[in-house]
């Protein structure tokens, strides 16, 4: 197999990873510290990629509709952990299960009738429509290798928010002991909606960059949340290392193994058998590999309370 090959797809898998990255991280953040399992996530990624398509459209600047997406999907995360969400801490967690669930019939509903049916193209900057050569022989797109940047850049800044900055001790500190943190001063009420909202805001962001990438339609947000708790039961949930590390893992085998798998079943089989194994064989390998982790580490490769 040609090197090329692999090296393009192991960068799409490295992009495609740290996007997902970008949804685990306020995925596991709101459920390792509220204890909240919020299955509207996918909806914020999905209203944060419309505003996004929107926004462009209208301004005709990539930059502007990507800080609308981002300032306007955390805005509405504020709001609804504010109207609703905060009244489910307290409750079961299939509670919390059906009244999110319900959150996904109204954002795709309230989607389809703000924006329509019909998808929305969000276009590449022409600036980064054309490919780099990283090596000799090796052309990438550019515009994926600005996903790879902004999405390196925000795993580090948010690595040192959590560690190494006042607002990260006081979330580790609710996500430790709640009833400790209140008492040593920390306004857990106020923490937890700035929490949520920078999970939302993580999500729009992912939104608006794999939009020129993907379709902007009804719905997307509900097959890409399924992978980002993957995520995080492979990482540990409340863990932001882990969910780096498992959205990396999950984003390369999902990639490769898509790439790969079919032409090493070409190798084994006929055509046709292969033609047909090896997209199926492809597209369950993320959940062998999550099976497999859970059977050697329950908790995950990283849990939070390890």
């Amino acid at each position: 197999m040609d090197w090329i090959l692999v090296a393009e797809q192991a960068l799409n898998g490295l992009q495609f990873g740290l996007m997902l990255f970008l949804l685990a991280a306020g995925l596991t953040l709101v459920f390792g510290i509220m204890d909240m399992i919020n299955l509207a996530h996918g909806s914020l990624y999905m209203v944060g990629a419309y505003l996004a398509a929107a926004t462009a459209l209208a301004t005709g600047s990539f930059v502007l509709a990507v800080a609308a997406a981002v300032i306007g999907t955390a805005l509405l995360g504020m709001l609804l952990e504010l109207a609703l969400l905060r009244r489910l801490y307290q409750r079961d967690h299939l509670s919390q299960v059906l009244a999110t669930f319900a959150l996904i019939l109204i954002s795709n509903e309230g989607v389809r009738m703000i924006w329509g049916e019909q998808p929305l193209m969000l276009n590449t900057p022409a600036a980064l429509s054309g490919p780099v050569e990283l090596l000799p022989g090796l052309m990438y797109p550019a515009y994926r290798l600005l996903i790879i940047g902004v999405g390196l850049a925000v795993a580090l800044l948010l690595f040192l928010l959590v560690t190494r900055t006042r607002i990260g001790m006081w979330v580790r500190a609710g996500a430790s002991n709640r009833a400790m943190a209140t008492a040593m001063g920390v306004n857990i009420k106020r923490l937890f909606t700035l929490v949520f909202g920078f999970g939302a805001a993580l999500c729009a962001l992912a939104g608006a960059l794999l939009g020129p990438l993907l379709a902007v339609q009804v719905g997307m947000g509900e097959s890409i949340l399924i992978l980002a708790f993957v995520v995080i039961v492979i990482g540990g949930i409340g863990s932001i290392r882990g969910a780096l590390v498992g959205a990396l893992l999950v984003g390369l085998v999902d990639t490769l193994s898509r790439t790969l798998l079919p032409a090493v079943m070409r190798q084994l089989a006929s055509p046709e058998v292969a033609s047909n194994l090896g997209p199926a064989l492809a597209s369950i390998l993320i959940y062998v590999l999550m099976a497999a982790v859970l059977f050697w580490k329950p908790q995950g490769l990283f849990p939070a309370r390890g």
